[in-house]
């Protein structure tokens, strides 16, 4: 999802059961997103970032695997 801040998109989307979206301006943010939350909506602040940047958050974000591990009881929380 895509908007300007990011902001917007990430709370519509965070209304629907079994949506975990989060916001990231970097490669950084996309890898802990997925790896620590399990995030499954990526959503781009379109002011901040360049496209070139955007690619390659995108592609971090779809390559990234969730840990499980100590971060599963914390993400079955957020599903309930």
């Amino acid at each position: 999802a895509i908007c300007g801040s990011g902001n917007g998109v990430a709370m519509t989307a965070n209304k629907h059961n079994g949506i975990r979206a989060a916001i990231c301006w970097n490669e950084e943010l996309a890898v802990l997103a997925r790896a620590h939350n399990d995030a499954n909506v990526l959503c781009l602040p379109a002011r901040f970032i360049s496209t070139e940047q955007a690619k390659k958050i995108v592609n971090a974000f779809l390559t990234e695997h969730f840990e499980v591990g100590r971060h599963k009881r914390r993400v079955e929380k957020i599903d309930c």
